[in-house]
């Protein structure tokens, strides 16, 4: 982490000890909400479609299975070869519950043996029909230097009328993301990679337009208004995906670390790491 995001954590983590979490937490109020600006600065998005939550896996989880509360048997959801594991549990969990059936996309002529090729578009198109619900690829996957054509597969998804969920666990903070570019519905993220924020971080953001037809699979009192005796409304903006207890200080520290990244610039940081590539 860099020295403002360690010092912002520290600083908040003080605070707490000298005035409490409730007071300290509405003291930095502001610094929090800094942060969703931050992360809608990053993927160039609004601040409302941004739900800040402990990881990246459970950014993705709560947009999953939102997604997949009403698929069934004979629906496909359709994914990459280079998928990441949890991700695969999740869509093996969904497949059992439901009966959905999940389907890779092949690899382009470039993929061959043990090396991985990136998700061939033309493959992923000719795949589409009726039962297709979702679209869900890693855009960088854990390891091997592949980079999927995420805004082409955008534009298949568009195409389509169908959602678009995607994986930038690896990318924030290492390659310049335009959630309007790439053409995605869903996109998350963690803070403690190439946004070199806290552990224990991460975000998730979701297309307005999107948001009020996702009902997330678990709500509390924050994501939710109990109204009366027996009914609950889910609040309008993302952070129905969030949970009212979380950790502060690295909340803040990760809005520290957007705007470092930012501040330096994010094709500057990977003109800097692809210089480091292809001098390794």
């Amino acid at each position: 982490m860099p020295s403002p995001v360690i010092d912002a954590v520290q600083d908040h983590i003080a605070l707490e000890s000298a005035i409490g979490g409730y007071e300290a937490e509405a003291r930095k109020e502001a610094a929090i909400e800094r942060t969703y600006s931050a992360c809608a600065r990053l993927v160039g998005g609004k601040v409302d479609e941004i739900a800040l939550v402990e990881n990246a896996t459970r950014a993705w989880d709560m947009a999953f299975y939102a997604l997949a509360a009403g698929f069934g048997a004979g629906d496909r959801i359709l994914t990459a070869e280079t998928e990441y594991a949890s991700n695969v549990i999740a869509y093996l969990q969904v497949t059992q519950r439901t009966g959905v059936a999940i389907e890779p996309a092949p690899n382009d002529a470039d993929g061959a043996l043990d090396v991985d090729g990136a998700l061939d578009v033309d493959a992923l198109a000719a795949m589409i029909d009726e039962r297709v619900k979702l679209i869900a690829v890693t855009h960088v996957p854990t390891n091997g230097g592949l980079v999927n054509p995420a805004a082409e597969i955008g534009s298949v998804a568009r195409a389509a009328g169908i959602p678009h969920l995607l994986d930038a666990c690896q990318l924030a903070g290492q390659i310049s993301l335009d959630v309007g570019a790439i053409g995605c519905d869903v996109l998350t993220a963690t803070g403690r990679k190439y946004l070199r924020g806290p552990r224990g971080t991460g975000f998730l953001w979701v297309r307005r337009d999107l948001v009020e037809k996702l009902e997330p699979p678990f709500l509390d009192l924050h994501a939710a208004e109990w109204t009366c005796r027996d009914r609950y409304t889910v609040r309008a903006d993302a952070k129905r995906f969030e949970t009212w207890e979380g950790n502060v200080a690295a909340k803040i520290g990760l809005g520290v670390a957007v705007d470092y990244a930012l501040d330096w610039g994010i094709d500057a940081i990977e003109e800097r790491i692809g210089a480091l590539a292809d001098r390794l």
